[in-house]
């Protein structure tokens, strides 16, 4: 069985399997640091669960908007065409809070809130807290993670 644990303050992503440590990879969380509320662009703590795989077969750096394939592959041009676009890459794990009202109902709910584990530019510097809540990854190593999860992995972020 697979867990995954993100570390704010060390910027990682850890898979366990079976309570022993068999990758970890360095993610970035949100520049507004860790908390539960809706539009607050921070990190969610808690257990939490992958309620969907997004992006199966789709090729690396598609991009996704409404977490449906836009039919656009990332590079540097359509980067400078949308400079402000927050871009979310490669594949979606997107979360589901586990702990109700702390990260699931009301206006602290997780996966009404969007909170994936997603793709991002490979300009954009991992192990430094930039995402505007979700935890971004880089694409090759999204690739490596979404190829051992299923929906209803469990998925610990701690401070």
């Amino acid at each position: 069985m697979l867990v995954l644990k993100v570390s704010v303050s060390e910027q990682t992503l850890t898979v366990f399997e079976n309570e022993r440590k068999v990758s970890v990879y360095s993610v970035s969380t949100a520049l507004n640091g860790i908390g539960q509320r809706k539009n607050s662009g921070c990190t969610p703590l808690g257990k939490h669960y992958i309620r969907a795989c997004i992006g199966a077969n789709e090729p690396l750096n598609a991009v996704f908007v409404g977490r449906r394939f836009t039919g656009e592959i990332y590079n540097s041009s359509l980067a400078e065409a949308f400079p402000n676009r927050d871009w979310i890459l490669t594949r979606i794990l997107w979360l589901c809070g586990c702990e109700p009202g702390y990260n699931r109902l009301g206006d602290v709910d997780t996966m009404q809130r969007y909170i994936y584990i997603h793709g991002t530019p490979d300009s954009e510097p991992m192990g430094v807290p930039l995402s505007h809540g979700c935890v971004r990854m880089r694409n090759t190593d999204l690739l490596e993670l979404f190829d051992q999860v299923t929906p209803g992995t469990e998925v610990t972020i701690n401070e």
